[in-house]
């Protein structure tokens, strides 16, 4: 990883981190899925604000619908919908930790589909270890949950479907759409996201809005803004300039914002368990990330993510 992309990777981890505290909040208010589909909704507002008052050419080209639709229901809708739903029975510190494995997935996708980032053994023993300490996790049934002793499985289950679906995308975004618009996909993405979402959370769940407080609405404005809308784009843009899996590494810091944020605003906890989870994972990552010594450099090409 490039030294240049640390500041982007730091600011999407605090966008993405602080919006799950906010989303934690929320899922005692709004059903998961009528959150999502809001939050979808507020944010393809927000993309059409831009048209509208940047005067932006509105997209043509259909292949960029086409993949972006994809991305859209299969990168966006599913991982929203996984992570939110897992928050009923996480913790977002504890969610944000199994998070941190998506680039250990990111990197063994990524070994099969692009032909530039492939596995050898120091990646291999850092996926091996990072994804140990997920199911160190998963075994001890943390939850993180300041009134639950032991997890429902199920909230396991739907952070590792949102990591499979998200890593899929990533890899995705970087094999087919290097070359275009970020905003533009990111535009569509959203818009085939909501409008997935929304209309199937209405038919099967409603839309019961009596339990929303202010507080709840903040939080719900907050999360579409920072980390659907802004977030997005910066996801998006991540990938094209500095690569899937240094894209990845947003994961790395997401536990530190949502685990702190989660104990002083929503009471969440912090076991001995879960530090060790983290730690493996932590260095799991690092040897996935660290540099090899070789006799004869080989220059880093600064166009290779753009």
């Amino acid at each position: 990883m490039s030294i240049q992309a640390l500041p982007y990777i730091t600011l999407l981890a605090f966008l993405f981190g602080s919006t799950l505290i906010a989303s934690r909040f929320s899922v005692g208010q709004y059903h998961p899925t009528t959150y999502i589909g809001l939050r979808l909704v507020l944010a393809s507002l927000g993309h059409l604000a831009v048209y509208a008052l940047w005067r932006r050419a509105w997209p043509r080209d259909k292949r960029l619908w086409w993949h972006a639709t994809v991305l859209g229901v299969l990168g966006t809708a599913v991982p929203m919908t996984g992570i939110v739903s897992s928050l009923q029975y996480l913790s977002s510190g504890l969610a944000s930790v199994l998070i941190t494995t998506n680039p250990a997935i990111t990197v063994v996708m990524a070994h099969f589909f692009l032909a530039d980032e492939k596995l050898n053994r120091r990646k291999t023993a850092g996926v091996l270890l990072a994804l140990g300490g997920a199911f160190l996790l998963a075994v001890r049934g943390e939850s993180g949950l300041p009134d639950v002793s032991q997890a429902n499985p199920l909230g396991y289950v739907l952070v590792l479907t949102a990591m499979l679906f998200g890593s899929g995308a990533t890899i995705y975004a970087r094999k087919y759409m290097q070359h275009m618009d970020s905003f533009d996909v990111a535009s569509v993405r959203m818009f085939a996201a909501a409008l997935v979402v929304m209309p199937l959370s209405v038919l099967f769940f409603g839309f019961d809005m009596t339990a929303v407080t202010p507080t709840g609405y903040f939080a719900l404005g907050y999360a579409s803004l920072v980390g659907t809308f802004l977030g997005m784009l910066l996801a998006f843009y991540n990938i094209k300039r500095f690569g899937a899996t240094a894209s990845a590494m947003t994961a790395y810091i997401i536990p530190i914002v949502a685990g702190l944020g989660g104990v002083l605003f929503l009471g969440e906890r912090v076991t001995a368990g879960m530090l060790l989870g983290v730690g493996l994972i932590v260095a799991g990552i690092w040897l996935i990330n660290r540099r090899e010594t070789a006799v004869v450099p080989v220059p880093e090409n600064p166009t290779a993510g753009d």
